[in-house]
């Protein structure tokens, strides 16, 4: 970078209800850059612990500029002049007796670097910030993590470094599989978020971007801006980098590996329902894998902007954290006598985007994850288009549908079980079993893969579908699934493999060849949810070529990733080459 540092003199601004200090330098140990924060801590005490926040959409950027309909919509109570989007709010905590210490990613905002969002590197930097947290003279040494979705995603990584002083952790929606959970599910690229994310929320705050202040996108780069060819040269480009690798062997993925039995503090893992498309699974699984002997998850429901501030849910973060960081447990975090999972129920219709509504789910505490007595189910699919609960038997027939459906010319199949004859709840881990094949276009192409769709639907006993609150407020069904054929493969070997939840690596030598005519017995991991079904309703297994309605911002329209040459064609369900089912998780009442 031609332009020097500037050593700007900090200052305390007392004007705030709190002290503010703005662009603090920290100095990575790697000598890779500088991380910029501003810390917000209480007046008139000596030593307080510390949340930390470090992302990419800037430190400097008010929520109210950032994205003023949610603002308009948070909890007023975390609602200060120095509010940012989905991190903790300083005139909040500070009030609680907490300092909030909230970084710029290493290459955007005001840290000078590499912009390489999510890689090894910035959790290094992560890891830095976290111990240069916890040895300032105004710190008690304990450093706890809270934010949603990006700041919630980072956590996992940085704890799994073990920083000195981190004390716990709460992952608020944050995926912790970079590839199975946000950018290839089941192997199949989704790039219409990326590109979403990355041009609005990361790219425009690059360090050195001009006009960062003219457009109220927080504030113009210290040492100035950098033109575009120094810009470009500075960065890794997301949107590029997940279009030109495929496997998690690519040096690309693999250099964001980590492994999460090596989280050891305390954890809070908070899962939305409604999150099918990218952090629920995440948040599962992150708890599930994670080595801390302290560890819970909770569910929640509602858009991922909004429940991370009500009133309710921070009593929740500041027990959890005023445990761990202060030595005030008023809950049992501690000793683990607090509830390890604590589930919201989906039962009923309440509409979707509507908070008020939504707090009439009713909640339920258990000790384990998936819940012990849960009965997997296998409902299977017959020639008729039903689901039924006895193995059906069949002669040779397929049902067929045309590949490389969309959203405008969706093709799809779907399977209907009988109304239920008594209330039935199904929570947890879903695997649909398909036997499956293409055959080409008369004058086409001959394809080469296929790429599997799957969306399981709550119709309520009145015939209506119901839905659910999505991320950014869509009407979602109960969730979804994905495979890419050539990635059928399965280590049934690997520790994290079980019956209900098939391990895939994902590697280049994994893929398999997929050639017309021939039928493929696929196994296809579907993300965990929950529902009561009521006496009367019913459930729809839906099977599709491309995205369904309920994927919003978060499509796989990729035309290299999901080509005409590659997948342009005819595709089936095969009967009579085996069962083709679908298992729920019937979770009876305790006895």
């Amino acid at each position: 970078m031609p332009n020097p540092v500037r050593d700007l003199a900090t200052r305390d601004d007392t004007s705030f209800p709190y002290i503010f200090e703005q662009n603090v330098t920290i100095a990575l140990k790697d000598q890779s850059g500088l991380v910029r924060c501003n810390v917000y801590r209480p007046k008139d005490v000596e030593k307080v612990p510390v949340l930390v926040t470090y992302g990419p959409y800037g430190k400097d950027i008010p929520y109210r500029d950032f994205h003023p309909k949610s603002f308009e919509e948070v909890n007023p109570e975390h609602h200060s002049e120095h509010s940012a989007w989905e991190t903790p709010d300083p005139g909040f905590w500070t009030k609680y007796g907490y300092a909030i210490v909230r970084a710029d990613e290493r290459g955007t905002g005001q840290s000078r670097g590499k912009l390489d969002t999510m890689s090894r590197e910035t959790s290094e930097a992560f890891f830095d910030v976290v111990e240069w947290a916890a040895e300032q003279s105004w710190s008690t040494g304990r450093v706890g993590l809270l934010g949603i979705s990006y700041y919630a995603g980072s956590q996992w990584r940085v704890a799994a470094r073990s920083p000195k002083g981190l004390a716990c952790i709460v992952p608020w929606e944050g995926m912790s599989d970079y590839y199975r959970d946000r950018c290839r599910h089941g192997g199949i690229l989704s790039n219409a978020f990326i590109k979403f994310w990355w041009d609005r929320q990361v790219v425009s705050n690059q360090y050195g971007r001009p006009g960062r202040a003219a457009r109220n996108w927080g504030v113009d780069t210290i040492e100035g801006d950098l033109p575009e060819e120094e810009l470009v040269a500075n960065r890794q480009d997301q949107t590029i980098d997940n279009a030109n690798n495929q496997f998690r062997d690519d040096i690309y993925y693999a250099s964001k590996e980590y492994t999460m039995s090596d989280i050891q503090v305390p954890l809070l893992s908070v899962a939305n329902w409604g999150g099918i498309l990218l952090h629920l699974r995440g948040n599962v699984e992150g708890y599930k894998q994670a080595g801390s002997e302290l560890k819970y998850l909770r569910f929640i429901t509602g858009r991922h902007d909004l429940p991370f501030y009500y009133s309710e849910e921070v009593e929740i973060q500041r027990s959890f954290l005023d445990a761990f960081l202060k030595g005030d447990d008023r809950a049992g975090w501690s000793t683990g006598e607090a509830p390890k999972v604590d589930l919201v129920l989906r039962k009923g219709d309440v509409g979707f985007n509507n908070a008020e509504a939504e707090k009439q789910f009713p909640r339920r505490v258990e000790n384990e994850w998936p819940i012990a007595r849960t009965q997997y189910t296998p409902y299977y699919l017959t020639p008729g288009r039903e689901l039924v609960t006895e193995r059906p038997v069949t002669g040779p027939s397929k049902i067929t549908y045309r590949a490389l459906g969309s959203l405008d010319d969706p093709q799809v199949v779907q399977f209907t079980t009988a109304p239920f004859e008594q209330e039935t709840e199904i929570t947890g881990h879903i695997v649909a079993h398909l036997n499956v094949s293409m055959s080409p276009d008369p004058g086409s192409p001959t394809p080469r893969d296929i790429d599997l769709f799957l969306t399981l639907r709550y119709i309520s006993p009145e015939g209506k579908e119901v839905f659910y609150t999505g991320t950014a407020g869509d009407p979602v069904p109960l969730c979804k699934g994905w495979q890419r054929v050539s990635l059928r493969k399965v280590n049934t070997e690997h520790r994290r493999h079980r019956d209900w939840l098939p391990h895939r690596d994902y590697y280049s030598t994994d893929v398999l060849p997929v050639i017309p005519g021939e039928v493929y017995p696929v196994d296809v991991e579907v993300w965990p949810t929950n529902v009561v079904v009521e006496k009367g309703g019913k459930i729809i297994f839906e099977v599709s070529s491309g995205d369904t309605q309920g994927s919003g911002i978060f499509l796989h329209n990729s035309t290299t990733d999901r080509s005409p040459e590659k997948l342009q064609g005819q595709n089936h369900i095969n009967f009579g080459h085996g069962d083709n089912y679908v298992t729920l998780p019937i979770v009876p009442p305790r006895a």
